[in-house]
């Protein structure tokens, strides 16, 4: 059992607590030891229950959501895209508070008044996030395809990338829209932001700061008729031998505790329910595909958020991320 020195206690607020990262953050953080929950701020549901709107939180948290922000020492935000900048101005910080953004207002340029955010894929970043006050998380798709294709980069290897992935409804937000009705997603696949999806500049930001090669990457993403996960596959061109490929990818992912490189085949859920990323590779010829997988919530979101804290607060980096799949 692990004694805790209540003066590591930290305490947390999350903006936004109503949404699926949100939410997901909550279960998180009530079990983390370091973390006291201080308050869950929702602009549209002040004074309801956390658990009236998620039952499965009953007797693990009955905090009551508030309109009413407080100072703490970590906060979390969980806001639409392009909001969470807007709240900062309007809620001044104290600079040494922690800020994570789990929207996408500062992952291409982090400079915000006095606050410089680090781009928060730990894979890369470790040294600069330890004891960084200001964190932008990566995006769910950018996530997976970045973690799938980081080692390539870095030896020079990437020029032409073809990618396909498909996520689970919850990549879409809580918020009603006709693509996420159950009626329209079971049993349906459908392609969506062909070429266009918001996350190539962010993947493309990261990966060419490794590469020597200019990179054109053509993303197709697709809606899943399942709830969480995200599928990559991206194609290379490369005439590297798998077995060579396989050690570039170990060598670089060998002190990484969250991302898994198999030689078997891969699937959702080896991942779902964890903070975890596996990837495979196959070949033909000069042809390589390298397949990842990640849950869109946890690796791709709120789990990423608390590995971020870990990171940045120099506690151990899994604190409170030893989750297990579902596998049935």
């Amino acid at each position: 059992m692990i004694e805790i020195n209540q003066k590591e206690i930290k305490t947390a607020g999350i903006i936004g607590a109503n949404g699926y990262t949100g939410s997901e953050l909550v279960r998180l953080l009530v079990f983390h030891p370091h973390v006291s929950l201080s308050f869950l701020y929702s602009r549209s549901n002040p004074g309801t229950k956390i658990s009236d709107l998620y039952p499965d939180l009953t007797a693990v948290c009955e905090m009551v959501l508030t309109d009413q922000p407080q100072e703490v020492d970590i906060l979390f935000l969980c806001l639409p895209h392009k909001e969470s900048q807007n709240w900062l101005i309007q809620n001044p910080l104290k600079n040494e508070t922690l800020v994570i953004d789990l929207g996408n207002d500062f992952r291409l340029n982090g400079n915000f008044g006095n606050r410089n955010f680090i781009y928060g894929l730990p894979e890369i970043n470790k040294k600069k996030l330890l004891g960084a006050r200001s964190i932008a998380n990566p995006g769910c798709f950018a996530t997976a395809i970045q973690l799938a294709l980081l080692p390539l980069a870095q030896k020079g290897l990437l020029n032409e990338v073809f990618t396909t992935g498909i996520t689970g409804s919850t990549g879409a937000g809580q918020s009603l829209q006709a693509s996420t009705h159950f009626t329209w997603r079971n049993d349906n696949v459908s392609a969506y932001k062909t070429l266009t999806h918001q996350h190539v500049d962010e993947i493309l930001q990261q990966l060419v700061s490794f590469n020597t090669n200019e990179i054109t990457l053509n993303f197709v993403p697709w809606r899943g008729d399942f709830a969480r996960g995200i599928f990559t596959s991206s194609t290379v061109k490369t005439e590297v031998e798998l077995s060579e490929i396989y050690q570039l990818f170990e060598n670089f992912y060998a002190d990484e505790p969250f991302v898994k490189v198999s030689e078997k085949a891969i699937d959702l859920k080896q991942v779902v329910n964890t903070n975890r990323c596996v990837i495979q590779i196959e070949k033909s010829g000069n042809v390589a595909v390298i397949h990842s997988a990640i849950d869109n919530l946890l690796k791709g979101a709120s789990g990423q958020a608390v590995q971020n804290m870990n990171i940045a607060m120099n506690w151990e980096e899994n604190l409170g991320l030893n989750l297990k799949p579902v596998a049935f």
